[in-house]
C-alpha cells in the first residue's frame, strides 16, 4: 500500500491490509520486519461502503516514531481511493477527524459519527474473533 514512507527515525515502513473475518486491520512493519502496529476495523455489516475503525495500537518498543499517524493517514487515504465512509470508533481516528475532518472531506473522504449500532457491531465482531 505504501511507497517510500519513513518513520521519524528515517526507517522504512510499509502499511498493508490483513483481511480476516470478522476483524481486519491495517498493519505496519518497519524495515521489512514483523508487524509492529495495527489499526483494526470491521466493514459495516449492513452496508458495503462503510468501515468502522475501532482500535489502533503500536508495539511499545516502536513508540514515538509516528507509526500510529502513518497508519491513520494510510487508512484514510485508502478509504478515499475505495470510496468508503469511515466510522471512527477508535479515539485516535475520532480526534483526528474532529480536527481535520474538513480537509479529509475536501480531499474526497467521507466519515460519520458512530452510533450505538456501530458499537454493538464492533462488540459482536470482537466476541466472534477466532
Amino acid at each position: 500500500m505504501t511507497d517510500a514512507v519513513t518513520d521519524r527515525t528515517g526507517a522504512r515502513v510499509a502499511v498493508g491490509v490483513e483481511r480476516a473475518d470478522p476483524v481486519s486491520s491495517y498493519t505496519i512493519t518497519v524495515d521489512d520486519g514483523p508487524v509492529v502496529g495495527r489499526a483494526e476495523f470491521i466493514d459495516h455489516p449492513k452496508t458495503e461502503d462503510e468501515r468502522i475503525i475501532f482500535h489502533t495500537e503500536v508495539d511499545q518498543d516502536f513508540s514515538g516514531r509516528g507509526l500510529a499517524k502513518i497508519l491513520l493517514e494510510e487508512a484514510l487515504a485508502d478509504s478515499i481511493r475505495r470510496g468508503i465512509t469511515i466510522v471512527p470508533v477508535c479515539p485516535l481516528f475520532g480526534r483526528h477527524l474532529a480536527r481535520h475532518g474538513d480537509e479529509f472531506v475536501a480531499a474526497g473522504g467521507a466519515f460519520r459519527t458512530p452510533t450505538r449500532a456501530d458499537l454493538s457491531a464492533v462488540t459482536l465482531a470482537v466476541r466472534h474473533r477466532p
